[in-house]
């Protein structure tokens, strides 16, 4: 009796422990109390460190290694915030890393409750080039805040039930089926705390846009962060990123605009300053392109929201779309098409076969109102290089609905389809889930449309299974069910270099990429408390009782 009075005892206090951590969107008392951690890859032996805090850091640390029990390695880096932000966004590079190898990370301040090295998350190393082991990689565009301030079970279109999981517990559940996450623009939606504002179903005051803007950002990144802390966060500019009011809104009669943000909250200031991407390992330019390789595969970010380059759409180029008044970024007008080029020419397409590319704006699409949502002068500017280099497959989002089409050149599908086409396949997937639900289509749909559906929110699951084929496919974020799948064959050269496990690669054969069953969801709008932090404090505890 006395040892079960002493386990329940214990149980109450990792009760309590476990009441103390930060629920997402809320400010902790310890003000330098590590949150939002993620990662992102920093060049083939290099993995960037990320994190947030509420107080400064005079040396923000990350300390790793491959023995949970022996973090004896460390590296530093710097912070960064802005003027309306309550955060500080730190970034730690860690170069020098072995390939294709699981690392154990703590950061400055962690509080593991008396145990340090249960604490560790984990990160695992890209694959070196040449190495056709297969893989998986998770793909979500326009997904935004979830819960009570964000989308609900009282949004009109879908709708979720209790019983559903939204997107972010999806991806939370199933994080083990992916190596990487790949998110090309519109994070989290704080910008539509004006929207929400105005339909009655954000209660605040028209005079705490600039606060609710900074607190939707930092619940989305808080609910997000049993993902992003174990996988790479590979992301790239949406029109959301741009300013605090989507670019302008009108609400009973009254129109809003960018006057309304402070300057600290326009062109891109928190995604400039919340993320490090391999701009530089690149030779991009920061968040906005960049490229990175996986084992087999060659990613390519683009940026569809400024730098379209040739003068195609005059001001706009400058300007950004819908009057964003949104960078340049790059030194020269041309320099994002230019460094493109670059980028897709340099890939040994013998050692790395697959090439991916990702944008937020889609030039290929069946929404309506195609003036407002097609981009047609990203086709322009990106659509001759990703013909001119074979790009295999590209991923793209704005509208918010999922959209599988044929492979496309310049308006036409390939006559080959999924069979060896000469032109890339276009998956376009808003459907990640925010307020404003989803988008209707025009009808009829267009003829190079091959499955279309929005009826329900959903992520995309690409499996890369050898140098000739993968598999997409459309995960409903609400059951796990996967409601569309297509397998891509492309007649690739490759080098006959073995896998990592000594497979060659001709007769690799495809691979099951199907959901994994085993799986925990964390509830919606509720702090979750990781395994290791959860184990840690149990053993403290004990410790502290016998």
């Amino acid at each position: 009796m006395k040892f079960l009075n002493v386990i329940t005892a214990a149980a109450g206090l990792v009760i309590q422990v476990a009441a103390q951590i930060n629920i997402p969107g809320s400010v902790p008392e310890n003000k330098v109390e590590p949150l939002q951690h993620r990662l992102a890859y920093a060049g083939p032996t290099g993995m960037t460190v990320s994190w947030n805090t509420f107080g400064s850091i005079k040396e923000p640390t990350v300390f790793y290694g491959e023995d949970p029990w022996n973090l004896d390695s460390k590296a530093t880096g710097s912070s960064r915030t802005f003027e309306t932000s309550p955060t500080w966004a730190h970034h730690v590079k860690i170069t020098g890393l072995k390939p294709d190898t699981t690392y154990y990370y703590t950061v400055s301040n962690t509080n593991c409750y008396g145990c340090h090295e249960l604490s560790a998350y984990t990160f695992k190393t890209s694959r070196p080039v040449g190495d056709y082991t297969p893989y998986s990689i998770g793909v979500v565009i326009d997904m935004g805040v979830m819960g009570p301030y964000g989308e609900s079970v009282e949004s009109d279109y879908p709708t979720i039930t209790d019983e559903d999981s939204n997107t972010m517990q999806s991806l939370s559940r199933y994080v083990d089926g992916f190596d990487l996450l790949l998110h090309p623009g519109d994070l989290a939606y704080a910008d539509t705390w004006l929207t929400e504002w105005g339909q009655g179903y954000l209660n605040i005051s028209f005079d705490e846009g600039v606060e609710w803007y900074n607190r939707l950002l930092n619940q989305y990144y808080d609910e997000l962060q049993p993902v992003t802390s174990v996988r790479p966060y590979m992301v790239a500019p949406g029109n959301h990123e741009s300013n605090c009011d989507e670019g302008g809104t009108t609400i009973n009669g009254t129109t809003y605009d960018l006057s309304i943000c402070p300057e600290a909250q326009r062109n891109f200031t928190s995604y400039i300053n919340h993320f490090s991407m391999p701009g530089e390992e690149s030779g991009g330019v920061g968040n906005f392109w960049y490229s990175f390789d996986h084992g087999m595969v060659h990613y390519v970010a683009i940026n569809t929201e400024t730098d379209l380059g040739n003068g195609l759409i005059g001001e706009d180029d400058v300007d950004g779309p819908e009057d964003m008044h949104s960078g340049p970024f790059g030194s020269y007008e041309n320099e994002q098409i230019d460094w493109l080029e670059k980028d897709l020419a340099s890939v040994n397409r013998t050692l790395t076969p697959w090439i991916v590319v990702y944008g937020h704006r889609p030039w290929y699409a069946s929404g309506k109102n195609v003036s407002n949502t097609i981009c047609w002068n990203c086709k322009l500017a990106f659509e001759p290089l990703l013909l001119k280099y074979e790009v295999d497959i590209v991923f793209y989002g704005h509208i918010h609905m999922y959209e599988r089409n044929a492979p496309m050149r310049d308006g036409v599908a390939d006559p080959n389809e999924l069979n060896n086409p000469s032109a890339p396949l276009y998956i376009l997937n808003g459907a990640g889930g925010h307020y404003h639900g989803l988008s209707e289509y025009q009808d009829p749909i267009n003829s190079y449309s091959r499955y279309l559906q929005n009826s329900t929110f959903g992520w995309s699951k690409l499996t890369f299974h050898n140098c000739t084929h993968l598999t997409h496919e459309f995960i409903a974020s609400a059951n796990g069910s996967i409601l569309d799948t297509a397998t891509l064959y492309r007649n690739h050269t490759c080098s006959g270099e073995s896998t990592s496990s000594g497979t060659g690669t001709s007769n690799v054969s495809i691979v099951s990429s199907t959901i994994p069953s085993a799986a925990v969801e964390t509830t919606n709008g509720a702090a979750a408390l990781s395994a290791p932090v959860f184990i840690g404090g149990l053993l403290a505890v004990l410790a502290m009782i016998f």
